[in-house]
């Protein structure tokens, strides 16, 4: 078992339950143990440090002490909690001075001392580089077996930030997507921002870079999409019709987790996989 310290994000805690369960259902299956940290905040979600910074690095040394307690790296399903806690880790490690300043807050508030030892891991990555497509491969018991339309989440293309891949042309989601028994769709969408958090204030523009994902998406063939980003799947399934009202572009596909898609094929919710093939065959024809 590879055991990780758990940072769930708040929409997997929140708004889409379903990431959880499907997070909770697969991880044994695939020999990963979480170890959960009760009272970890959020990561700032790339809002909060536009308004202070210093309580986001805060806010995220603390929960980086709370794993180096444990002696654990640190695994999330969320490619935005992934590239925001990525960017204040590799801030704080290479900042002396700005870490020291941290670690007095962290003292004097909550007892804690960041030291810098552990690394930020997103699930895709972990299956990749520590799990292995070959293990997953054998794990298979219902392929998906429909084109599939893979989605990171910009905020963690960036060197490191996902593992080895390549952060301007990755290919571990279609990689897994592949193993997993479906079409990896080739699409420009896969790498762009669909304007989150900017829907707060700038829904328009949002909802325009939401309709060019999913509309290039369905153009190229997919039918349905898996987001490795539960914050950007907010964008690209709740809005979706929104999107496509404003834009006067086709963008009915189906949206899930990744952490479904591995679900599904491992053979767990099999009444969830019913459901979502007829929305396929429906909604993404």
């Amino acid at each position: 078992m590879v055991k990780f310290a758990y940072f769930p994000g708040c929409v997997a805690k929140g708004s889409a339950r379903e990431l959880e369960d499907a997070m909770r259902a697969v991880v044994g299956k695939l020999g990963i143990e979480l170890v959960d940290m009760p009272g970890a905040s959020c990561c700032g979600a790339g809002v909060m440090k536009q308004a202070n910074h210093k309580l986001q690095l805060t806010l995220n040394a603390r929960t980086f002490a709370m794993a180096e307690e444990q002696g654990l790296d640190v695994l999330t399903p969320c490619a935005s909690c992934q590239g925001n806690m990525y960017d204040d880790l590799r801030l704080l490690l290479d900042d002396e001075v700005l870490c020291g300043e941290i670690n007095e807050i962290l003292e004097r508030t909550c007892g804690l001392r960041f030291n810098g030892n552990l690394k930020m891991r997103h699930l895709l990555d972990v299956i990749i580089e520590d799990v292995g497509l070959e293990k997953l491969a054998e794990l298979v018991v219902n392929p998906i077996d429909f084109p599939v339309a893979g989605y990171y989440g910009a905020p963690m293309l960036k060197n490191g930030a996902n593992g080895d891949d390549d952060p301007h042309n990755p290919v571990y989601l279609e990689q897994l997507i592949a193993v997993l028994g479906g079409d990896a769709v080739d699409y420009d969408g896969r790498v762009r921002s669909v304007g989150f958090p900017a829907l707060l204030s700038r829904e328009k523009t949002a909802m325009k870079m939401t309709a060019e994902v999913l509309s290039g998406a369905k153009q190229a063939g997919a039918r349905i999409m898996v987001s490795a980003c539960p914050l950007s799947h907010f964008n690209l399934d709740v809005y979706q019709v929104h999107a496509g009202k404003i834009t006067n572009k086709d963008t009915s596909m189906p949206v899930i987790h990744l952490p479904e898609l591995l679900a599904y094929a491992l053979g767990f919710y099999v009444e969830r996989f019913a459901q979502l093939r007829t929305r396929v065959r429906i909604i993404g024809g």
